[in-house]
């Protein structure tokens, strides 16, 4: 076995999040720390895109505050992570939904899986 892959497994934490991909609707709830407070803080969007594997995989959820498109980068690993929720599961065909940051209105909407 690889080197490299006895180290990940080494380091490598279980966290038992749910499946989710591009095009869902998710809420992230985030420990954020100020001084010596600790808070969870809700961020909820859009799943623009998931990257990597193991441990450093990543994802980038979008949502929108006010008028102003945010996005924001998670590492998957991230001990400040307490919490993903999936609201909703999103039907897109690319994995990569980078075409929604120049659509706004109701064009920006994703339909819904049906189950």
């Amino acid at each position: 076995m690889d080197l490299m892959k006895v180290v990940d497994k080494e380091y490598a934490k279980n966290h038992n999040f749910p499946i989710f991909s591009s095009g869902d609707t998710i809420t992230v709830h985030y420990k954020i720390i100020e001084g010596s407070k600790e808070r969870i803080q809700q961020f909820r969007g859009v799943v623009l895109q998931r990257k990597g594997a193991g441990h450093t995989e990543t994802f980038t959820v979008r949502k929108m505050s006010g008028n102003i498109g945010v996005e924001r980068i998670f590492p998957i690993t991230s001990p400040f992570i307490h919490k993903i929720e999936v609201n909703k599961h999103g039907k897109v065909r690319r994995a990569r939904i980078f075409y929604l940051r120049e659509l706004t209105g109701k064009k920006a909407r994703i339909k819904e899986k049906k189950f």
